[in-house]
């Protein structure tokens, strides 16, 4: 029996990290959690921040590998599931690099014919400020008293084009309650990947 697939998308520091652990805590079945921070553990220094380069098309050098490196991600998902397991994915999608990648569509298109709940995962702009200013991890955050353009630019571009199954938002919601309605979402039928798939 194929497992479950579980893919939280928002912007970095939104929350999206908590709400996985709290899947694996408490949401029944043996969630394994795939995403941009495990896979960047595993990156060399060539290819970081990987599948985490921010909106904007800063590198272009590195956008190749950024495709690659996103399909690789799905395809080691979809053969997770394959074997059984549940996977929750935690990534951070975008297409405003130098040029569109369509990097979403292949991903989706990985996934066919697995059980797939897309979320979104929003967070307000002074919330993911404060998260940041908290922990910048060595310069790996920009933060600051005004927001970057950088952090902005993720807050425009991570949900386009806003095709989910379900909605969460990490402002009024703790991650137990994200898990909730996850758990909810997981029972009803769902259709955007497929949707998603079938865009160029």
């Amino acid at each position: 029996m194929s497992g479950r697939v579980v893919i939280l998308n928002g912007a970095p520091r939104s929350g999206k990290s908590s709400i996985a652990k709290a899947m694996q805590d408490s949401l029944p079945g043996n969630w394994i959690n795939l995403g941009v921070d495990g896979q960047n553990r595993s990156l060399p220094e060539a290819l970081m921040p990987g599948i985490g380069l921010r909106p904007g098309g800063e590198r272009l050098d590195l956008e190749p590998d950024v495709l690659r490196l996103y399909l690789a991600l799905y395809a080691s998902v979809a053969a997770h599931a394959a074997q059984g397991f549940d996977v929750v994915v935690d990534v951070g999608h975008h297409d405003f690099y130098s040029r569109p990648l369509n990097i979403l569509p292949q991903c989706a298109r990985l996934l066919d014919g697995h059980d797939v709940l897309f979320v979104g995962v929003h967070c307000p702009i002074d919330i993911i400020m404060a998260r940041r200013n908290s922990d910048l991890q060595g310069g790996l955050y920009a933060g600051g008293d005004a927001v970057p353009e950088p952090v902005q630019r993720w807050q425009d571009a991570v949900h386009v084009p806003g095709i989910y199954d379900l909605e969460v938002d990490t402002g009024s919601m703790s991650p137990k309650d994200c898990v909730a309605a996850i758990a909810l979402g997981l029972s009803q039928p769902h259709s955007a990947l497929p949707r998603l798939a079938a865009t160029s």
